[in-house]
């Protein structure tokens, strides 16, 4: 019998205890897309030495490669692959050419597709394990095949292809995994109808990488060293770099669809940041505590803004695209092929230092490292050339995990002498030894610690190894999946009409794509940026500020960010005139989504801002707890007040959740918030309201048609929203006419249809209540993006 020929030859070589043992259980694995290109290249290499590596762990392999390919061709295809796999160099010629010669014997080729392929492929590999008499243990299926493919494989696997009852599946899934949030949500929903969680694998071949795969388990060795250091205290930046010098030939119908972001900064660079900011579980080895440490830092992140990148494309990028995508002379690509993307995490760790997330195609060098540096305090007296690495503060203090290529052209960790000496495990890495007169970072390779790995794995050998051993912290959970989308997504949308810069590639980039820092912004250090967009598409500097009027008052329209910068400004200026006139001011805001970009605009730009002095209202509030995600409260917390220094009692939330329950009329939320205003704000007299304008025309939280707070004497009220949470408390509509200033925002071409309908209506504020906002002494002033004005 097959399988028993081959486990008889392997024992004769030596490779396992005992044939009894060799039986314990069997395990299929199932190649899809065995003659494409991954596959070629990196997977069945990883299969080989996955079965070189375990042939004596007590289990029988077989290996079905599949294709949409017929049989005949498929099969020679994939065994013309199977002919060139080799061993690694430390393996004996003769143990290598009998494993391979049955790596061969166990490897079959299918042809996959139609359901009846998937029912006559189980049939087989039942047969096989009943002739050979072995049970099954688990069954792994490899998806080396495009997104759009993988439902209709799940339903075929699922329904008629899963291994029996008491062996386990795993399904490994390759990237992209979607291409935004909802893709990414609309795929995640259709794999989970098919498979349960602890069976899907999601590849990201970067947590194979060893350097990376060996950042938590440095972090973890080196605990003593590290609690004091790892934080925002000591750390500078971070720095964490994916250079290429290969463009996208070839490859430009992907990479129009996903550029650069898309296709390394939303999955290798982030998978490396989390490993970075996450907290330590108190055991790295428990699969599920290191999951829940990565989600948990995602939920840490602050969230990007257009200014948080600065992307770039070079100059062949546009006739490679119209050359193979067959487009027309005059197509302009607004897809990146360089990102700069600057990071801060809002935990008490990580507050204030920037990550810097850096990738590109057609760049001086191929490289890739995690950098840390650490802050310099010191001076030294003694002169440069006499100073000492292993002892001087004055030199730089870093700690790099190399992943590969570059100068060193191997993985490797690095410490900075005058750090300390980490603890590295001695079976698996080693310390470079000898000197040598290569320079990292402008430091020679002697004023570091350096070790590399004992073995080098491709990183696929890895992460296929995990497969088997049923590691899943090495692969992309659903819920960090979507965690990871919801922080890129924003971004993406953001960006996607950006002008780029233009780069020619290679050395000859010189210094056009430096970028720097700048009060929580990146930009490139060069001022002349080149523009390829469709010149008749109108652009935020082609446009001035527009000040006109808008309903008989003073109108603010601008490009979203120059309509929030200016709003930011006139806040200010306001702010510090009334409190240098009365010694404090006191702002009621809105919630909603559009005064977050102006919340962070105030924190990151306004540090003049006189916070000591200004009390915080809420102009409405959603009745649900204030540590609810849809509480207006727990948004400006988020957004504003956490990274502002406002008095705490200078804060005040709208009681909603009162008696352990959520406004409840008997218990007189309403009546409490009006006497707070009362006792404190003088007249009742807000010296700002800002608001905003919902598309049916509502503001605060007074809808059309609302019962309460329209009209009549009072100030604070309970009102209906159409949409969940329904029930909502809200200042009156007389009472915000009271205020000396009212600040309108509008935002965003969702908004332009109401925008429109108000400029043409009067006073209707039962079908539009913010058409009655018109202050009885104050000034109102609107402030609106060219989306919403124009459309």
């Amino acid at each position: 019998k097959m399988l028993r020929r081959v486990l008889c030859t392997v024992l004769f070589m030596g490779a396992l205890p005992s044939l009894a043992e060799a039986s314990q259980g069997h395990i299929t694995v199932v190649l899809l897309g065995a003659t494409g290109d991954l596959a070629k290249k990196y997977l069945w290499q990883g299969l080989f030495q996955l079965y070189m590596d375990e042939v004596s762990s007590g289990h029988s392999f077989t290996f079905h490669g599949a294709a949409l390919t017929a049989l005949e061709p498929g099969q020679r295809l994939m065994f013309d692959v199977l002919k060139n796999l080799a061993c690694p160099p430390d393996e004996s010629p003769n143990r290598c050419a009998v494993l391979k010669d049955q790596f061969l014997k166990l490897s079959q080729y299918h042809q996959l597709k139609t359901a009846e392929n998937y029912t006559v492929l189980n049939r087989e590999i039942e047969m096989l394990l009943r002739q050979e008499g072995l049970k099954e243990a688990g069954r792994i299926f490899y998806f080396s095949v495009p997104p759009f493919a993988y439902t209709e494989i799940a339903r075929h696997i699922n329904s008629s292809c899963r291994p029996p009852p008491g062996a386990w599946l795993r399904v490994v899934l390759e990237k992209p995994f979607g291409h935004d949030l909802e893709s990414a949500k609309q795929l995640a929903a259709e794999l989970t109808s098919f498979f349960r969680e602890e069976e899907m694998y999601r590849v990201d071949h970067y947590l194979g990488k060893q350097a990376v795969a060996h950042i938590l388990p440095f972090r973890d060795q080196n605990r003593q060293f590290l609690d004091p250091i790892w934080n925002r205290h000591h750390v500078e930046r971070v720095e964490i770099v994916l250079k290429e010098t290969v463009d996208a030939k070839g490859r430009t119908s992907f990479y129009e669809q996903y550029g650069v972001i898309r296709d390394v900064l939303q999955n290798h660079l982030t998978e490396a940041l989390m490993f970075l900011t996450m907290e330590l579980p108190a055991n790295v080895s428990r699969a599920e505590e290191v999951l829940q440490c990565k989600l948990q830092a995602f939920q840490s992140l602050r969230g990007l803004e257009k200014n948080s990148a600065v992307l770039g494309q070079y100059q062949a990028y546009a006739s490679q695209v119209q050359e193979e995508l067959q487009k027309a002379q005059d197509y302009f690509s607004t897809t990146p092929t360089f990102a700069g993307v600057l990071i801060h995490n809002d935990n008490l760790r990580w507050e204030g230092v920037p990550f810097l997330l850096t990738s590109g195609k057609a760049l001086d060098e191929r490289v890739g490292y995690v950098r840390v540096l650490f802050k310099n305090r010191a001076y030294c007296t003694q002169s440069e050339t006499l100073r000492d690495a292993g002892h001087s503060q004055c030199k730089a203090k870093q700690i790099i995990f190399y992943i590969g290529h570059g100068v060193l052209n191997t993985p490797a960790v690095l410490v900075s002498r005058n750090l300390f000496r980490p603890v590295m495990p001695e079976d698996s890495w080693r310390e470079a030894v000898g000197q040598s007169d290569l320079h990292i970072f402008g430091q020679p390779l002697s004023d570091y610690y350096m070790y590399s790995p004992v073995k080098e794995r491709d990183a696929y050998s890895v992460l296929i190894s995990n497969i088997y051993h049923g590691r899943k912290d090495f692969f992309i959970t659903t819920e960090n999946l979507l965690a990871s989308w919801g922080f890129w997504t924003p971004l993406l949308d953001s960006i996607s009409h950006q002008p780029l810069r233009l780069y020619p590639g290679g050395v000859e980039n010189q210094h056009l794509l430096d970028f720097e820092m700048v009060s929580g912004e990146v930009a490139f250090t060069l001022v002349e940026p080149v523009e390829l967009l469709n010149p008749n598409r109108l652009m935020p500097n082609d446009y001035r500020t527009i000040q006109s009027k808008f309903r008989q008052s003073p109108l603010v329209s601008a490009w979203s960010e120059d309509l929030i910068s200016q709003l930011a400004s006139d806040i200010e200026k306001t702010a510090s005139r009334t409190v240098a006139r009365s010694g404090q001011f006191h702002m009621a805001l809105s919630g909603g989504s559009s005064p977050v970009v102006l919340f962070q605009r105030l924190t990151r730009h306004h540090y003049a801002f006189p916070w000591k002095h200004t009390h915080i209202w809420l102009v409405d509030e959603r009745c649900v707890p204030l540590t609810d995600t849809e509480s207006n409260f727990f948004s400006l917390h988020n957004h504003l007040l956490q990274s502002v220094r406002v008095p705490y009692f200078n804060v005040h939330p709208m009681p909603v959740h009162l008696n352990q329950r959520l406004c409840v009329e008997e218990d007189r939320g309403t009546e409490l918030y009006a006497k707070e205003i009362m006792a404190l704000v003088a007249n009742a007299s807000f010296d700002l309201v800002l608001l905003g304008v919902g598309t049916d025309g509502h503001t605060a939280s007074l809808f059309p048609r609302s019962e309460n707070g329209l009209e009549g004497a009072q100030t604070v009220v309970l009102t209906e929203s159409p949409v969940k949470p329904h029930q909502r408390m809200s200042l009156s509509l007389p009472l915000i006419n009271r205020a000396r200033q009212v600040f309108v925002l509008v935002l965003g071409k969702g908004k332009h249809d109401i925008t429109t309908l108000l400029s043409r209506v009067g006073h209707e504020p039962r079908k539009w209540p913010i058409s009655g906002v018109s202050p009885s002494s104050g000034q109102l002033v609107w402030y609106v993006d060219y989306e919403a004005l124009l459309g």
